[in-house]
């Protein structure tokens, strides 16, 4: 004899309806679960990164504006306010204080 539960018969293998009802309405929770009061992680990492980024940004634009501008001075096919917009400055950096 089979301990635990019985067999059971084809007819009542079914859950019934307010059974089915509540495990669909259930959630699953989240697969960790998070302390309330642990340690705030800190971001300096994360802001470091983020300047870098910036930094590395802003040089590969200015190379390539520059290159750009360097090929554009020497093509005669530009007109002549094209070639003037080439020509000009760039606008001045801003210095931090």
């Amino acid at each position: 004899m089979a301990q635990g539960k019985g067999k059971l018969s084809k007819k009542g293998n079914k859950l019934p309806a307010g059974a089915t009802k509540k495990i669909a309405k259930k959630k699953k929770g989240n697969a960790v679960t998070r302390r309330p009061n642990a340690p705030v992680k800190s971001k300096v990492a994360t802001v470091n990164k983020s300047k870098m980024k910036a930094n590395v940004t802003k040089m590969v634009n200015a190379a390539a504006e520059k290159q750009l501008r360097s090929l554009s001075k020497h093509t005669p096919t530009l007109s002549a306010a094209q070639q003037r917009a080439a020509a000009a400055p760039t606008a001045p950096a801003v210095s931090k204080k």
